[in-house]
């Protein structure tokens, strides 16, 4: 085996440790590396003839499962590039990603039918499989995969520079765009977890965060199959039977956001779960509010906090546990083989304390955005550097602390919400003149988007009219919690909107 690539993993673990659970699933049901690498091989045959070669785009639309997984490393092994598609998304999201990434193949849960049906007509998908068994006129994965000989796979030989997957991040110019991960990134991405979670072979670590998000992906699976560690997968998040599941499988690892935790805990079993195999801990998104720190210390657990984006696959910085209260705030240290530094509106690199831009380079660092040449221009300083679009600063001891965003991005639940896709939109609803999305603290989602708006003199807007309006337009958890109707909405001398004002009066 020649390749350098992360389709070649499977297939190297089916030689070193063939007998050892790769994945645990629905009620039990266990499938070994060895297994894996098969179920890989013959997905490969699949996707092969369906046409997909070198370079060609295989998006996913579908929960957790092991399909997810058999997939992706089918398609990286074909030397294709996987698109992992959120399934919250609307259909007309959908569309556009599917044809932006120009997927030749979809393959989608049935429960998703609707939604691509309304997706497809904007894309150019050349063939769409459905998982599971299907129908006698059109075989699903499961049906197609039996009788797939996985001799007939075929093997490209991408190198690390080569493009794996192509993860869609909301824009501040109200479309998503399309960040290539190369095997590169994703290989980095996975060893800076080993060596920063001390991910090893016995872990067995429950994967609760969806896939289809690039943290889930690059932090929780990948360090799992490289290590050769056994992963719970499950299809949706639900606290109770997340608990059952730790208890039942002695889970070691766990990786959510702050919601995540605070359900787990606000949990009738949480007292009563046998939690003593937790050791690891990762939580993303936002900071870790002092009630759950306390929760889980009081049960003898502590947090790996960290900071990221999708441009960097998606780890930037992680805080050690032994350091979650000493620097409480902090994300923590830039990951072992990632840099971290604080730039001015000049471009110098500032001084410990200083606050300025955010800025991270290192080999987990993307190399751009998938068709959009002036975008990733602009992402990055001249010297090579991704420029978060983040404020922040680090202290002396190098623990980096975000202090605002240049983007206004909202993080509710672990979603990123761009106030600008939704300001367009708000833009087209008849008696709005103008608009203003802002984050709003939430005690259970951590923020949620309030829309500031003016409206024509007579014109009949509230939070139901508009949230009528946006439903089955954009992903539900973006629409705005709440529509607030202003004379005028504050602006600088040039007519941006003074956000900041905005947040002191309605989020302060």
């Amino acid at each position: 085996m020649h390749q350098h690539g992360i389709g070649a993993w499977v297939a190297k673990r089916r030689l070193t440790s063939p007998d050892r659970v790769a994945l645990i699933h629905g009620e039990g049901s266990t499938v070994t590396y060895a297994q894996f690498a098969d179920a890989v091989d013959r997905v490969g045959a699949v996707l092969r003839e369906h046409g997909v070669g070198v370079g060609d785009a295989v998006a996913y639309l579908g929960e957790n499962s092991p399909e997810f997984l058999e997939v992706m490393f089918a398609a990286a092994r074909l030397g294709a590039v996987f698109v992992p598609v959120n399934t919250r998304l609307a259909p007309p999201e959908i569309g556009y990603l599917l044809a932006d990434c120009d997927a030749r193949v979809l393959v989608h849960d049935p429960e998703f039918a609707a939604s691509v049906a309304t997706a497809l007509p904007a894309a150019r998908v050349r063939q769409v499989v459905v998982t599971g068994e299907g129908t006698p006129d059109r075989p699903g994965l499961a049906a197609l995969v039996r009788e797939a000989d996985p001799e007939r796979t075929g093997r490209a030989d991408p190198g690390l520079a080569d493009p794996a997957a192509i993860v869609y991040t909301s824009g501040t110019t109200g479309r998503a765009k399309g960040a290539v991960l190369t095997h590169g990134n994703l290989t980095w991405v996975a060893l800076n977890c080993v060596v920063d979670y001390d991910v090893v072979s016995t872990d067995v670590a429950l994967m609760i965060s969806p896939l289809f998000h690039v943290a889930s992906l690059g932090m929780g699976a990948l360090p799992v199959i490289l290590k050769g560690a056994t992963m719970v997968v499950e299809r949706g998040f639900e606290p109770g039977r997340a608990l059952a599941r730790i208890a039942r499988h002695g889970v070691t690892m766990l990786s959510g956001v702050p919601t995540t935790y605070q359900l787990l805990a606000d949990h009738p079993a949480w007292a009563s779960t046998d939690l003593s195999t937790l050791a690891k801990l990762t939580c993303g998104g936002s900071a870790v509010p002092t009630r759950i720190l306390d929760a889980y210390e009081a049960r003898g657990l502590s947090f790996s906090q960290g900071y990221g984006m999708t441009e960097a696959s998606p780890g930037a910085t992680a805080l050690p546990p032994a350091l979650t209260r000493a620097k409480q705030g902090s994300v923590g240290l830039p990951h072992f083989f990632t840099d971290v530094r604080i730039t001015g509106p000049t471009g110098a690199v500032l001084p410990a304390g200083a606050v300025g831009e955010i800025e991270v380079a290192g080999p987990n660092v993307f190399p751009g955005y998938h068709g959009l040449p002036a975008a990733t221009a602009e992402a990055f300083t001249p010297d090579g550097w991704f420029r978060s679009g983040d404020l922040g600063h680090l202290d002396a001891d190098g623990c980096l602390y975000v202090t605002g965003r240049l983007k206004d991005m909202i993080i509710s639940g672990g979603e990123n919400i761009y106030p600008a896709e939704l300001e367009l939109l708000l833009g087209e609803i008849d008696g709005v003149v103008s608009a203003a999305v802002i984050g709003v603290p939430d005690d259970r989602w951590g923020e949620v988007p309030w829309a500031i708006v003016t409206v024509r003199e007579g014109a009949a807007v509230d939070t139901d009219a508009v949230r009528a309006y946006l439903d089955g337009r954009i992903a539900r958890y973006k629409l705005p919690k709440n529509v607030v109707i202003v004379d005028e909405l504050p602006r600088t001398a040039s007519g941006k909107v003074r956000k900041a004002e905005l947040r002191a009066r309605f989020a302060g």
